[in-house]
């Protein structure tokens, strides 16, 4: 996609397609009010200003198991020098559905850890409510870290360090390809991404 024309287009193939806004937003890389922003966005020109958001593809590294391979191993690396103990023993590692799941996967691969799949509940208009697949590894008393692609305003990864806590598991941290809000942390888990994004025009 070159232009915000072509991205308005997939949005609303996506949505044709049968996804929700939430589903659109991960697929797209956005958050939830820039899905919502395309979809109403009218084909004759919406006087509505769009949302400051930025979009990422990183289809080319996704499309390649091997570059996927690469940058799953980089980001392994990135996040043990993260960890406040370099030593820890990671025993699961957690992928946010749909895009952090292979990256995890590979992850896991690497440290002989076991895999655990977080599925967020995107289909409702919330976009709250995820679950930890029965079908991958149990957290209980757990070292976990949390991998996704892109973090955007963190409430996902809020979900998920929260029913990591109610199990008793421990988040010890988080990696991602691509922050798009500089996070240090996240409820006190260190944030660990390859790139950071930063708007220049954004003071906070």
């Amino acid at each position: 996609m070159k232009n915000i024309r072509d991205l308005i287009q997939k949005a609303l193939e996506l949505q044709q397609s049968g996804l929700s806004e939430g589903q659109i937003a991960d697929e797209l890389n956005v958050s939830r009010e820039t899905a919502t922003w395309l979809l109403a966005h009218s084909p004759k020109g919406d006087v509505t200003q769009a949302p400051k958001d930025i979009y990422v593809n990183w289809s080319s590294i996704g499309r390649s198991s091997r570059r996927l391979g690469l940058m799953s191993s980089a980001l392994c690396d990135l996040v043990f020098g993260c960890l406040e103990n370099p030593g820890t023993d990671i025993e699961v590692v957690v992928g946010v559905a749909l895009s952090g799941v292979p990256i995890a996967s590979l992850i896991a691969d690497e440290l002989n850890a076991e895999l655990s799949v977080f599925q967020s509940n995107k289909q409702s208009s919330g976009g709250s409510g995820g679950m930890l697949s029965q079908n991958f590894s149990r957290v209980s008393g757990k070292k976990c870290i949390i991998v996704d692609d892109v973090v955007t305003t963190g409430s996902t990864i809020k979900e998920v360090i929260s029913i990591l806590k109610s199990k008793k598991a421990i988040p010890t941290a988080i990696g991602v390809l691509i922050d798009k809000k500089g996070f240090d942390s996240i409820e006190g888990v260190p944030v660990c991404s390859l790139l950071r994004v930063s708007r220049v025009d954004k003071i906070e």
